[in-house]
């Protein structure tokens, strides 16, 4: 009997032989792929990739308006800053960028120095 296991366990260890290795992971995008676009039948195209080319600049305007009320409910989920810390942030930037410049400044003259005595 224990010959008969070590059998049965190889067999269903061993994959099918299948003559296209990529057909079964091609039904498996497609359905994939139809679960995620809702259409319920998996290997179906989406219907509107099929529409013709004046659909598409028909359909522009739609998009547009579409683009447009996302952006305004997207903004509209932003956690705008008070009037105190638009002060506060924008005094920290203008001194971080103060700051900056004169190190740069500084750093450009004592280069622009160095490679004047070096080179003279």
């Amino acid at each position: 009997m224990s010959d008969d296991r070590a059998h049965e366990t190889a067999d269903r260890l061993e994959p099918e032989a299948s003559p296209n290795v990529s057909e079964p992971a091609a039904a498996v995008r497609r359905a994939r792929s139809a679960e995620a676009h809702g259409s319920g039948i998996a290997g179906k195209d989406h219907p509107t990739r099929a529409r013709g080319a004046t659909e598409a600049k028909t359909a522009a305007p739609a998009r547009l308006i579409r683009f447009l009320r996302e952006v305004v409910s997207e903004l509209s989920k932003v956690i705008w800053p008070s009037r105190r810390e638009l002060v506060v942030y924008t005094g920290v930037v203008l001194v971080f960028v103060s700051f900056m410049v004169a190190f740069v400044a500084l750093l450009d003259m004592g280069l622009g120095r160095a490679v004047l005595t070096v080179f003279g």
